[in-house]
């Protein structure tokens, strides 16, 4: 593993009430921190862990982006989610201690290590850490609800709608624009994720363009007019209640 000798501090990250540290005390950041030691670069198109590899760790996202796939056997891979800085990977490993799907970047990016069973040591002594730790989990299982309520019971155009909804809140939330970001993904990773061809989200950027819900300039994207998007993926939502 390519790891870097910079010491990583969460008390002094300005990610940290987005990861693991919402909430913890000054001496409860500290211990923290004697656990977040390194951080791991991941050059764009290469894999931070594959399916398959020993579970030893889990991720948070410094900066950057990752998508997490799983390959087919026709050698088609499904895109899993997306996960921007703040964020925590590799939770697939806890249940079987290995990773069930690949983590590649998207884009050049770094991630702090946290080795999982001194992790769960610390989490035992710190139960603010513990507490974070099972929302944590519990966003995850939330967001699985939301991907098959995309994937069952929206149409191709609400999907997109909520999708980048989705992207837009999750910036806002770090800081950046609600309505003007860059895309790291490409389309196709987007369609894979949402079930849709690569045509189809081609198909609805051009739409959502036309009908001046949003700007498109190749992966930079401009929301033009957020409540018509919120209307329109809010349409499945209220079918699905």
């Amino acid at each position: 593993m390519n790891f870097a000798t910079i010491k990583t501090a969460c008390s002094s990250c300005n990610l940290r009430e987005l990861c693991l540290p919402v909430g913890l005390s000054q001496s409860e950041l500290e211990q923290l921190d004697e656990l977040v030691y390194v951080h791991r670069r991941c050059k764009r198109n290469t894999c931070l862990y594959c399916v398959g590899d020993r579970f030893d760790a889990i991720y948070a996202v410094r900066t950057g982006f990752f998508k997490t796939c799983l390959g087919h056997e026709d050698g088609q891979m499904q895109v899993m989610g997306f996960h921007m800085a703040g964020e925590i990977i590799g939770l697939d490993g806890i249940n079987t201690d290995r990773y069930t799907c690949d983590a590649v970047a998207l884009e050049d990016s770094e991630v702090c290590v946290i080795p999982y069973p001194r992790f769960e040591e610390i989490s035992h002594q710190v139960q603010a850490l513990q507490h974070h730790f099972s929302k944590i989990l519990s966003r995850e299982i939330e967001q699985d609800h939301r991907a098959m309520l995309l994937l069952g019971s929206m149409r191709a155009e609400e999907r997109l709608a909520a999708f980048l909804l989705n992207l837009s809140q999750r910036f806002a939330a770090r800081g950046y624009s609600a309505n003007e970001f860059n895309l790291r993904m490409t389309r196709e990773e987007i369609g894979s994720y949402l079930g849709l061809t690569l045509e189809s989200v081609s198909r609805l950027f051009s739409k959502f363009h036309e009908d001046r819900l949003l700007s498109v300039r190749n992966k930079q994207i401009r929301i033009t007019n957020p409540h018509g998007l919120q209307q329109l993926s809010g349409h499945a939502q209220g079918r699905a209640a």
